[in-house]
């Protein structure tokens, strides 16, 4: 009886200390679970909560905070590149363009507008100082009853014929180059000639010297200049030539025919010059009038600049005495007689051959008509 007793005690002994072993267990663990939280409730503290069930206005609402986030965080990086932009003066300049200079010229590269260089010494042998105090003679004067006929005719000079070789030719002197072109340009531009549209041939719309250098003038153009001793880059803004200064080799003439029967003879007095370049439009190459000028305010600068002679360059003459003297070949593209319906012999006569067969055949009218009225 004793022996059951006791091993009933020690069964109950055994029960206990099971028990008190299972609270230590979780005693522990409960003290343990302090330390290790804060480590993972902050990283599991959202995605536990977004783990839940969540409305469409719950997950619109996660959205918006991320979305949020992202632009603090895209404002708090602009801040401190405008800070740092701020604070050194040196940041608003790129490193590649730290050193780079701009410089504007303001001549047109390679074409008629180039600046015009002086020489330092005589380029001559001999003083030349008759050009710069030659003045054109003045026309006679022809009144308006002995003005007994009277034709218009319009003509085109080819400058590559070799007798019109002399207005493309592309020497250098003190007063510029030698194109006629060029001189033409000049006396806009420094003797304060006025040029006119080219929209018709009455002289009825000036241009500005802005607006003629504009029709030569072409796009902007950009090179980089390094100095190889420093590094430093410039950068020469210029602008390109629209076309070439050789595509400018026909001139059109707007001229009158007059007899006066004062005097009994035959005057022909130039009216007006344009120049025409030829321009690449759609791949192909067209005529283009730039602009009209008066040919009698011309003529005091076209007797400053001599004409180059082939054969000798010391007996040169002058431009107004080339064209007074009509020292050149032209053909006729337009003219007053028999032509009701004011229109240009390429829109009357196709074939080009018999066009200046047409314009030759104009000459000698004028010519015949001079010579009936005399009578042996």
């Amino acid at each position: 009886m004793r022996q059951i007793i006791f091993k009933s005690l020690v069964i109950c002994m055994g029960c206990l200390g099971l028990a008190n072993a299972q609270s230590k267990y979780k005693t522990g663990n409960a003290a343990k679970q302090p330390a290790t939280k804060p480590a993972t409730t902050p990283a599991t503290a959202p995605a536990t909560t977004q783990q839940k069930p969540a409305t469409a206005t719950q997950q619109k609402t996660g959205t918006s905070r991320y979305l949020n986030n992202n632009a603090n965080a895209n404002n708090a990086a602009a801040n401190t590149a405008a800070a740092t932009t701020t604070n050194d003066p040196a940041s608003t300049v790129p490193a590649s363009t730290a050193n780079v200079t701009v410089r504007y010229d303001t001549t047109i590269a390679g074409a008629f507008d180039g600046k015009v260089e002086q020489s330092l010494r005589n380029n001559y042998a001999v003083e030349r100082n008759l050009i710069k105090d030659r003045k054109p003679l003045e026309y006679d004067y022809i009144r308006e009853d002995d003005q007994f006929w009277s034709q218009f005719v319009w003509e085109e000079i080819d400058a590559r014929e070799k007798i019109n070789q002399s207005f493309i030719y592309p020497g250098k002197d003190d007063n510029g180059d030698q194109r006629f072109f060029s001189i033409l340009l000049s006396a806009i531009k420094n003797d304060s000639v006025v040029a006119f549209s080219p929209d018709n041939d009455m002289f009825r719309t000036p241009l500005t010297a802005d607006q003629v250098n504009n029709l030569t003038a072409g796009s902007l153009d950009t090179v980089d200049v390094a100095d190889p001793i420093s590094g430093t880059v410039e950068k020469v803004i210029t602008r390109r030539p629209k076309f070439s200064p050789d595509s400018v080799y026909t001139f059109r003439l707007k001229e009158q025919w007059i007899f006066d029967k004062e005097s009994s003879r035959m005057y022909c007095r130039i009216i007006g010059i344009a120049p025409i370049a030829k321009q690449v439009v759609g791949g192909k190459s067209q005529p283009r009038t730039l602009f009209w000028v008066h040919y009698p305010d011309l003529r005091r600068t076209l007797v400053k600049f001599d004409v180059y002679n082939p054969k000798n360059f010391a007996g040169r003459m002058s431009w107004e005495e080339l064209f007074e003297s009509r020292f050149f070949s032209s053909y006729i593209i337009k003219s007053t007689i028999n032509n009701p319906g004011d229109k240009y012999l390429n829109a009357l006569i196709k074939d080009p051959l018999f066009r200046l067969l047409e314009g030759q055949n104009i000459k000698d009218k004028i010519f015949n008509y001079e010579q009936d009225l005399w009578s042996y």
